[in-house]
């Protein structure tokens, strides 16, 4: 596994662009969205049309391959939308981290194809009215494509020395949420690039989004819902792959591991031995991982301003 990177542009990833004339409109909002495609949708161009008569800065479709339902089409119908092509594997996170460097916009709401946008879904008032608390990330509602709830309340909580993402049905505005759901959400560009992206190095899309949630909050950031912005999915959403893979190891040791002391954060040497039990993928590549980590942690010690055992004993309570 890579070492971890410091900022969210280390990775640079391969890729073709086609379009993206600059719009002269005056409406444009201080908003751009990301489109995330996955095979193809047959609401595609339905879509399409309508993001971009919502009046966003910049709208960017990222396209699975060249080969994408009806590319050349698309890009002859929307001049203005920036079509991105990646030319290598990459995750969702890394793909996102590209399309920051796209834009020069406050905020950027990434979504993705598998959502159902209707016209209008986006205004000047309701972008207004869900960016004035000006937190770092703000998620949505969702439901499913029978209408009902989708839980995007998570809650950190330990059991049994363990920590849990717990979710809760408890749904208001304004209410901390510890992570956005499949990486979809409205994010403060310039928060975003403070606290560094997504770590491209996990592949595991859980820990990825999980791993750049919980390090904003540990870093002083919040991630908030807007009750006031609902968005309902085409199919049903897919579960997540939560198991303790590589990508949660690293998840664990840069935002689990670290103890906040006076002004900064610290690994402790001791905490080796009890990650080496847990990690069960040997002591070489365990030592290797434990120091990458701690490297890191040494470098951001003083963006922490709290640890995990802080967040947990005091969820609800931090402004």
């Amino acid at each position: 596994m890579n070492t971890i990177p410091l900022t969210f542009s280390e990775h640079q990833i391969s890729r073709m662009e086609i379009g993206g004339q600059i719009n002269t409109s005056q409406e444009l909002l201080n908003i751009s969205v990301v489109l995330l495609n996955s095979n193809g949708s047959h609401l595609r161009m339905q879509t399409l049309e309508n993001l971009v008569s919502c009046g966003f800065k910049n709208v960017i479709s990222v396209e699975p391959n060249s080969d994408s339902f009806n590319l050349e089409e698309m890009t002859t119908h929307f001049p203005s939308v920036k079509f991105i092509i990646p030319q290598e594997a990459c995750t969702d996170g890394d793909l996102i981290n590209m399309c920051m460097a796209e834009t020069d916009s406050k905020w950027v709401i990434v979504l993705r194809d598998q959502l159902y946008i209707p016209q209008n879904f986006f205004t000047k008032n309701l972008f207004e009215n869900i960016t004035k608390s000006d937190s770092y990330c703000i998620v949505p509602r969702f439901s499913t494509s029978n209408g009902e709830s989708v839980v995007i309340t998570i809650e950190p909580q330990a059991f049994r020395g363990k920590f849990k993402f717990v979710p809760s049905m408890t749904v208001s505005d304004l209410m901390p949420t510890l992570m956005p759901k499949d990486y979809m959400a409205i994010y403060n560009r310039e928060k975003f690039i403070l606290l560094g992206g997504f770590d491209y190095t996990i592949k595991n899309p859980y820990w990825q989004n999980a791993d750049l949630a919980l390090r904003s909050w540990l870093w002083g950031e919040k991630t908030e819902i807007s009750t006031r912005l609902s968005i309902q999915y085409i199919n049903e959403p897919e579960l997540p792959d939560v198991r303790a893979d590589l990508g949660y190891l690293r998840f664990y040791l840069k935002n689990l591991v670290p103890n906040y002391k006076v002004d900064h954060a610290e690994i402790s040497n001791l905490a080796f031995l009890p990650f080496l039990f847990r990690s069960s993928c040997g002591i070489f590549e365990s030592l290797s991982q434990f120091k990458d980590a701690k490297k890191w942690v040494e470098k951001c010690r003083y963006r922490f301003k709290i640890d995990a055992q802080y967040l947990i004993e005091n969820w609800g309570k931090i402004k």
